[in-house]
């Protein structure tokens, strides 16, 4: 490291230097001690080496001041990283809580039979409130990711229980957006964050969606490498220059697009995948011919098969065959996400009963001690007990075998881990209907 100018020194250089005039005149004294070398001039031996010492206690001095500033640098960095994740925790739950239950009143408003001006009102809220969710949701990874309260919780699974539920959830928004979407299975076994690829893999999805025409074509694979397997995102959209590509992970860095398609996005999609990918170990690969389409990849280490509880998509057919009739309590202290959860559930053919409080939960047990098919618990129900926590201690007194589904605004992977213990599912905040219903027909699923 080269040392600094001397009015603005760094620890490191303060600190460097201080060990070498120590050393020096430590050397120094002890060869006038010795009286070798300086026999001729002793005195001034002893001179240079008071100065020395001097230089010595100045440098000492400037070390001390130094140290002082670091620690107030470092007290400042603590707080305001304490606020950033007060914030993040602010954010998470005002803000997707009205959220959430928006996105359910309009999930339940698109089931209904609409014709003409209703349904395409109905259709426009939904894509709007896509458009607020999907940049809410990049700003609070984003601020997370830059916070460092993201860690990854690595687990073995087979792929297609990934790709399975992505590929139903974006064969429906093709069909939405006039889009041919296509996926090849794979039987392959990995070992990553199952959460944060599916954010790698969501990204390169929307992006292919949104930068592509309608009637467009995009294609959902992989392909198998030497220990490893490749992810791909193909499509037939607008591409991108070949001057532009070593630039399109940089934050805010949007590409312009054709005349009729309409970038809703901030430019974060891409800079959150290289961010994620990092954090993993993934290679991120991307080849683009502008005017033919663009291949996006992720590379992830090939695993061992173990059993895995992870979900496996469905046919929607089987899917709605599973609801009908099936007995679902809602706990929510939210009475809109109640509303809402009853509206949805109960268009799906569900019988619905819905909670704003554990107490009223409790009395349904005491009168019906078997419990509902699934339970569905909001996990942030307030200041002195959690979702978690409520439905824990009702297991505990009434022994009720209902499958549980956690809806939570936390993303850490401690309570992920936790959840996970228990037997339990978890989905974040804002809830995707279709992500919902699929989630629910599995558990539903397996506990027949």
């Amino acid at each position: 490291m080269s040392d600094l100018p001397s009015e603005n020194p760094t620890y490191e250089t303060l600190l460097a230097e201080n060990q070498r005039l120590k050393k020096i005149n430590a050397a120094l004294i002890e060869r006038v001690e010795a009286g070798s070398a300086f026999n001729a001039a002793p005195y001034a031996a002893f001179e240079h080496s008071a100065s020395l010492a001097e230089q010595v206690r100045d440098r000492t001095e400037a070390l001390s001041v130094a140290m002082a500033e670091l620690r107030q640098t470092n007290h400042a960095l603590k707080q305001a990283n304490l606020s950033r994740t007060k914030f993040l925790a602010a954010v998470s739950h005002d803000l997707l809580q009205p959220l959430n239950a928006a996105r359910l009143f309009t999930g339940a408003l698109l089931e209904k039979p609409l014709d003409g001006e209703l349904k395409h009102l109905s259709e426009s809220i939904h894509r709007s409130l896509q458009d607020v969710d999907s940049l809410l949701g990049t700003l609070v990874d984003m601020s997370r990711l830059d916070a460092g309260v993201i860690n990854p919780d690595i687990s073995i699974f087979p792929i297609s229980d990934l790709l399975d539920n992505l590929a139903a959830e974006f064969t429906q928004i093709g069909e939405m957006e006039q889009r041919y979407f296509r996926y090849h299975s794979s039987s392959s076994v990995v070992s990553t964050d199952l959460v944060l690829l599916a954010r790698i893999l969501r990204n390169f999805l929307t992006n292919a969606v949104r930068y592509t025409p309608p009637h467009s074509r995009i294609l959902l694979g992989c392909r198998r490498r030497p220990n490893s397997l490749e992810i791909q995102v193909v499509d037939s959209g607008i591409g991108i220059a070949e001057d532009q590509l070593e630039h399109i992970f940089e934050e805010f860095r949007r590409i312009q697009p054709e005349q009729g398609l309409h970038d809703r996005g901030l430019g974060l999609g891409l800079a959150i995948v290289e961010k994620i990918a990092g954090m993993l170990g993934h290679q991120i690969r991307v080849k683009s011919i502008k005017g033919k389409g663009s291949l996006f990849s992720v590379t992830i280490p090939l695993a061992e098969l173990r059993p895995s509880s992870v979900l496996k998509v469905q046919s929607e057919s089987s899917d709605q065959q599973i609801l009908q009739d099936s007995n679902v309590w809602v706990l929510d202290n939210d009475p809109a996400i109640c509303t809402a959860m009853l509206s949805l559930l109960t268009g799906w053919g569900c019988k619905v009963k819905t909670f704003q409080q554990s107490d009223a939960l409790d009395k349904a047990l005491a009168e019906d001690p078997q419990g509902p098919d699934l339970l569905i618990a909001d996990y942030h129900l307030d200041e002195s007990e959690s979702g978690l926590d409520a439905i824990q201690r009702l297991q505990q007194r009434y022994r009720f075998q209902s499958a549980v589904l956690m809806i939570t605004a936390n993303y850490t992977s401690a309570l992920r881990q936790r959840v996970r213990s228990l037997g339990f599912r978890m989905l974040n905040k804002p809830v995707k209907p279709l992500k919902l219903k699929v989630t629910i027909a599995h558990l539903l699923r397996q506990a027949t």
